[in-house]
């Protein structure tokens, strides 16, 4: 679900703020109507991000199951976008929805790995038209969780961090976590992760986890700039 809003000067002109910040300002006042809309009246909280297309960049989460959830992705478009599309003057917003975090919340289901599944554990259990369905969990193998501490540059961002994670690791990877930070006295900041590695269909070797987090480990190093403790 995507969604895309225009704004012409006579929109902001008076308001008092700039063309960005109105336009921020409208984005986040209508998504967060659409968020209560989908979810109820449920806890949520914006977190700055990267997106190539947009700057300022946010994504949407929720407060699901005692964790926060990512629900949306969105930002006010870059201007050279606009500039291609003949809209000098505008200014915009836009924003992406991932129908499967809907379903997340309205079926229950706790891992959206699920979704690419063909196990008929899981796929059995819904058919056309039944949107009462709450998902009934089936054993899964267990999962292997590995830590990674670095410090941190003034470019990092978490989502970058998961984009690395994914490159390498792709569907093994359930979760990226951040369970402990710290600021030194020379103001640098150091981040701890807690990644959680599971297969759906066979329980994963040492030796294979192993391998993917020194290759998580060198890539984040190379690509995000940060330095490992």
């Amino acid at each position: 679900m995507e969604g895309v809003r225009v704004f012409s000067p006579d929109d902001w002109v008076g308001s008092g703020i700039d063309a960005t910040s109105y336009a921020a300002m409208d984005l986040k006042k209508s998504l967060e109507g659409l968020a209560k809309h989908l979810f109820g009246e449920v806890e949520m909280r914006w977190v700055d991000t990267y997106f190539p297309f947009t700057n300022p960049s946010f994504e949407l989460e929720i407060y699901f199951k005692d964790e926060w959830m990512e629900v949306l992705g969105c930002g006010v478009t870059e201007q050279e976008i606009l500039k291609r599309s003949g809209r000098i003057d505008s200014v915009a917003w836009a924003f992406g929805l991932g129908l499967e975090r809907l379903a997340m919340v309205l079926f229950d289901i706790p891992d959206i790995r699920l979704f690419w599944s063909t196990d008929q554990r899981f796929t059995s259990q819904f058919s056309k038209g039944q949107l009462g369905v709450k998902f009934k969990p089936y054993s899964k193998f267990p999962p292997c969780y590995k830590d990674m501490s670095f410090w941190i540059s003034d470019s990092f961002t978490e989502n970058n961090l998961c984009e690395v994670v994914r490159g390498i690791a792709g569907d093994l990877v359930e979760e990226v976590k951040l369970i402990d930070n710290f600021t030194n006295k020379k103001g640098m900041t150091s981040n701890c992760y807690r990644i959680a590695y599971r297969s759906m269909e066979r329980s994963l070797t040492d030796d294979e986890i192993n391998k993917l987090q020194w290759d998580v480990r060198k890539a984040a190093e190379d690509k995000l700039k940060v330095t490992l403790r």
